[in-house]
């Protein structure tokens, strides 16, 4: 192994792999370094059995999980304002109700400016949730494995991804985004 090429020859996968998953750039950077000190580190540890960025991004997907494990302990409970989505009484608010998108979710999702605005919105949001929703939707994690790295309840993370969900949609919408009109 090439110790020395390794970010040359692998630094851009490492970006987008972690540009998907942190919110700023500091984060991104932090984590690739780490992740390139301990592949240097370890190198004699690499047997060949998957190809060395494969490898990299092993280790950086774990840098990043430490990073959110920090991230999560620095903020245990976001509030969210639910009275824009909730009535008095506790039902939602008929024209904020959720609603069917004018496309499926898959042919909307296939379209750049809304994967765009998607990556944008969950990198807004607060660390634990970020962290939850990336876990859950791109990493396709178990609820087991999400509140083991997260060092949270079951029940603590089903109320951090309700919350994100509706911090995405409140994001979504305001770029424009909205669900069908119920007719």
């Amino acid at each position: 192994m090439n110790t020395a090429g390794l970010l040359e020859d692998h630094g851009d996968a490492l970006y987008a792999y972690a540009r998907t998953r942190l919110e700023n750039d500091d984060d991104i950077q932090d984590c690739i370094q780490e992740t390139l000190l301990a592949a240097i580190k370890n190198a004699e540890t690499f047997a060949g059995r998957s190809s060395e960025r494969t490898w990299l991004i092993g280790i950086l997907k774990f840098k990043i999980i430490d990073l959110y494990r920090a991230r999560a302990r620095e903020v245990r409970n976001v509030e969210t304002d639910d009275a824009d989505y909730f009535g008095e009484d506790r039902h939602w608010q008929t024209e904020r109700a959720p609603q069917a998108w004018e496309k499926s979710p898959l042919e909307t999702l296939e379209d750049d400016e809304l994967r765009e605005y998607l990556y944008t919105c969950i990198r807004r949001l607060p660390a634990p949730m970020r962290a939850a929703v990336i876990l859950r939707e791109f990493d396709a994690e178990s609820t087991a494995e999400i509140c083991k790295q997260l060092a949270v309840t079951a029940t603590n993370l089903n109320v951090i991804l309700y919350r994100a969900r509706m911090h995405l949609r409140a994001c979504l919408e305001a770029a424009g985004f909205k669900g069908a009109s119920r007719g």
